[in-house]
């Protein structure tokens, strides 16, 4: 594994991070107070990012996307943590690859307006009674005709109010678990279907959270992705992408972030004579964040780069999420104590990268989800987690 990044890599992280410091982060701030986006300026943020090519970078150029590999896209993915998730929908886009698997007449009315910027999609999978447990959803449909009815509740649906559409996972075989399940494209508007409250959260503001409640909602044929009994693989599919991108490689832009400003504020802030980085305790929280960060981006790397070699990074993205999402934890909150009292103080954004942080490490499958799954794993003799030579 050569990581000695190209002329063309340098350039793309350089692209990406000078647009989120010039355009995005001086929104920031006006987010954080009024709890939305102004749609002008969200407008406005789309079509300067898609000038520079830098909407749906993930998706295949036959479809407009950018095309990036999966490790140039998790260079990228680490950028759009020096920035809110609000921004980042709204700039970047947040198009789903399960679209990929649109087919005839469904390209050109889901995956490629998606694509486009013209249409908004959001994934509905979590349940009150279903949160990590994917397979443990009620929400049913069931056959009509040459459609289907669905009817059953989701929550915590992110983006959930500017969405044109969902894709909603849906029990279609009540007798096969996983293997039950099926994934629908449904679009906002259709008779049953409510966008519930949105609920209010610690962190992420300006993203909406809403709940979703479906009352024999009728879908069309042309409504189920993939095929039936596919929906329990594609969610799985899904959801590891986000949780290497959306949180393994965001989690470590934002930590790295966090650090740029707990260095400067250790270098400046001056107490008993002398900065406060060169008091031992505070350089150690300066040095344990630094050793976290480089070792949660090496593991990022390698997976994505296994990505590209055509392995199975299943057990490694979960190694990748719990790694980073904590890296990311313990940073922000040796933030907030090197900053001190200023650190708990909304005049600074230190306290509020700190509240963000700690959804890191619960959404897309809790830290104590990922090391069971990692346990089970290496029971069943995945040594090469842990030793390349066996």
């Amino acid at each position: 594994m050569d990581f000695a990044l190209t002329h063309e890599q340098r350039l793309l992280v350089e692209t990406v991070r000078d647009f989120i410091a010039r355009e995005l982060a001086p929104l920031e701030e006006e987010i954080e107070q009024s709890g939305q986006l102004d749609p002008a300026k969200a407008a406005e943020i789309f079509h300067k990012s898609r000038e520079l090519g830098l909407y749906a970078t993930a998706i295949p150029e036959a479809h407009g996307g950018g095309g990036l590999s999966a490790f140039d896209t998790m260079l990228v993915e680490e950028q759009f943590g020096r920035t809110t998730d609000i921004l980042i929908r709204r700039a970047f886009g947040n198009i789903y690859e399960a679209l990929l698997a649109c087919e005839g007449d469904q390209v050109e009315r889901w995956l490629r307006p998606t694509v486009r910027g013209e249409r908004v999609c959001s994934i509905a999978i979590t349940e009150p009674g279903a949160g990590s447990d994917a397979a443990a959803i009620t929400t049913r449909a069931s056959r009509d005709g040459a459609g289907w009815r669905l009817t059953g509740a989701k929550h915590f649906i992110s983006d959930g109010l500017v969405s044109d559409f969902f894709l909603v996972s849906a029990v279609t075989d009540p007798g096969k678990s996983g293997r039950g399940i099926s994934m629908f494209m449904v679009d906002k508007g259709l008779p049953g279907l409510t966008i519930g409250r949105d609920q209010p959260m610690m962190g992420l503001r300006g993203t909406s959270h809403v709940e979703l409640a479906f009352d024999n909602v009728p879908l069309e044929g042309a409504a189920l992705l993939g095929g039936e009994g596919e929906g329990y693989r594609m969610a799985l599919s899904v959801l590891g992408r986000v949780r290497l991108a959306q949180v393994g490689a965001r989690s470590i832009g934002k930590a790295t972030k966090i650090m740029d400003l707990m260095v400067d504020y250790a270098r400046e802030r001056r107490q008993f004579g002398q900065a406060i980085g060169e008091f031992q305790m505070v350089g150690q929280m300066l040095a344990d964040s630094a050793i976290e960060i480089n070792a949660a981006r090496l593991a990022l790397w390698q997976t994505a780069w296994e990505m590209d070699a055509g392995l199975d990074p299943r057990a490694r993205i979960s190694v990748v999420k719990v790694q980073a999402a904590e890296t990311l934890g313990r940073v922000a909150d040796r933030a907030v104590q090197v900053f001190g009292g200023m650190g708990f103080c909304k005049d600074l954004p230190i306290e509020r990268y700190y509240r963000d942080a700690r959804i890191y490490r619960i959404f897309d499958g809790t830290s104590e989800i990922h090391r069971s799954v990692l346990a089970k794993t290496l029971m069943k003799g995945a040594a090469a987690l842990y030793d390349p030579f066996a």
